[in-house]
């Protein structure tokens, strides 16, 4: 055991693992994907895929940070001790430190965006401004490295200051004040946009389930979110795990994040949704939704520099909840492993990502065509990155799911789940079988993606190779 702290709180984890799952993803991602895929037929499968998927290996990564009280890296090199199983299970702390660092990287130059629409909008600057200044200046603000790179160097810092303080006074007090103040402001903004937009037709746009509008690229869009939002594989709630109380329920925790940031996600699509069909814009626009046509709809609205000031403020602080626990799987690590003090380790975390994220920022402008990313891989460093994360987190949750359900003895996972009871069996089903096959199928649909065959063929030899350890170990622990 390490000499990790335990929250002070109970309801600490349950805040710390919202903040990590409520990001861009519910205020960016969510809305803008549901735009292009129909609507609530996305959403439904969305949820359906939280609760099949989500929820199963959310609490199994809980389960392995708690019963190890360690970082993902060395919380994984202690439980394959304990249970005398191979080492290559450390992959899963590898995986999940390594997705979180190149995360970070480009989550932090994506998120200094909102810094400068926020001192935008409080300023003034785009009030009446039409479609094509906005445009404009959404292309201005990419086409300049320097200021893409002030706004990435002032978020990572920001979200470095916080870890760097500690697990109380930093990351718990930070939550303390973040999340509820995002509660606030995120119901502020939805009921400006029931006086203002037109919620009866973003209320029908999602929750109107017509499966025949969602194509195959939409369902496991559908799916891939529903792993993506809570955090899955990246380090993060294991990290976060191993400051649990032992007598908190991780069943009931578990679905309460996967509620809280489900409700998010759909008031914060209403609440957007209402916003452009009120002012009579597209909602299919891609990732642009929020930076080019949520400007637009304040721009025409009463008070609309100060509520599009609120809700960019709304984007910086769910965005610097999700980054502070980007930080902490590596951060956590480099403080165990090579006995750092937890300052040192951030700053080392810290400054190692925003010079990675130096590559993200020229992917727009300096580097936005003919860079060796382009010549081997045919997209650019911030495509290529993004790519390996949409390997790794995945893989991730896949040999989470298989270690929880295959490796850990039923005797200790019912003891962390409360007893062999009927929810037990199901998480049992649903972690060995039903997760596992969800995820292998998102992950190998997004490798024939790639240009070239040497990503699949290492993405098949891996699941070849998960799936023989999973066989491996229903032997060893038959007799347990």
């Amino acid at each position: 055991m390490s000499g990790h702290n335990v929250w002070t709180h109970k309801g600490t984890f349950l805040l710390a693992a919202v903040g990590s799952a409520v990001g861009l993803g519910n205020l960016w991602r969510f809305p803008y994907l549901t735009g292009e895929n129909g609507g609530g037929a996305f959403i439904l499968v969305y949820v359906l895929t939280i609760f099949a998927v989500g929820i199963p290996i959310l609490i199994a990564e809980i389960m392995l940070g708690r019963s190890s009280r360690q970082s993902p890296i060395m919380g994984m090199r202690h439980l394959t001790n304990t249970h005398q199983t191979s080492r290559a299970w450390e992959t899963i702390g590898w995986l999940g430190a390594a997705s979180a660092f190149l995360i970070l990287s480009f989550y932090s130059v994506v998120a200094g965006w909102s810094l400068h629409y926020t001192w935008q909008m409080l300023t003034g600057s785009l009030a009446g401004a039409d479609a094509d200044t906005i445009n404009a200046g959404f292309s201005q603000l990419l086409a300049s490295p320097g200021l893409m790179t002030l706004y990435h160097t002032l978020f990572i810092a920001l979200s470095a200051l916080i870890v760097g303080m500690g697990i109380h006074k930093g990351i718990e007090a930070g939550l303390r004040i973040i999340m509820p103040a995002l509660f606030v402001i995120l119901l502020g903004v939805l009921g400006y946009s029931v006086v203002n937009g037109d919620i009866g037709a973003a209320a029908r746009f999602l929750f109107t389930f017509n499966i025949a509008d969602l194509s195959l690229e939409g369902w496991l869009q559908a799916m891939g979110q529903s792993f993506f939002t809570l955090s899955l594989g990246m380090g993060a709630i294991m990290a976060y795990g191993a400051y649990m109380s032992s007598d908190a329920s991780l069943t009931r925790t578990a679905l309460s994040v996967a509620f809280v940031d489900t409700a998010v996600a759909l008031v914060a699509g209403l609440a957007i949704f209402a916003l452009v069909f009120g002012a009579g814009l597209e909602t299919a626009q891609g990732p642009g939704l929020m930076f080019v046509t949520l400007p637009m709809a304040f721009a025409e609205m009463p008070f609309g520099a100060l509520v599009g000031g609120v809700f960019f403020i709304l984007v910086l602080g769910a965005a610097l909840s999700s980054s502070i626990s980007l930080i902490e799987p590596v951060a956590a690590f480099l403080v165990e492993r090579f006995d750092l003090t937890r300052p040192q380790a951030v700053t080392i975390m810290v400054i190692a990502s925003w010079a990675l994220g130096l590559l993200t920022v020229m992917s727009f402008n300096l580097w936005a065509e003919g860079t060796i990313f382009h010549a081997l891989f045919g997209r650019s460093a911030f495509e290529f990155i993004e790519l390996l994360t949409n390997i790794f987190m995945p893989l991730g949750g896949l040999l989470i799911a298989l270690f929880a359900g295959w490796a850990l003895t039923q005797s200790e996972v019912a003891k962390e789940l409360g007893g062999h009871d009927t929810w037990f069996r199901v998480w049992r089903f649903l972690v060995r079988f039903i997760a596992p096959a969800a995820v292998a199928f998102v992950f190998l649909r997004t490798l024939p993606q790639v240009e070239g065959y040497w990503i699949p063929a290492i993405g098949a030899c891996v699941i070849v190779g998960a799936f023989a350890a999973g066989r491996t170990f229903i032997a060893t622990n038959e007799h347990q």
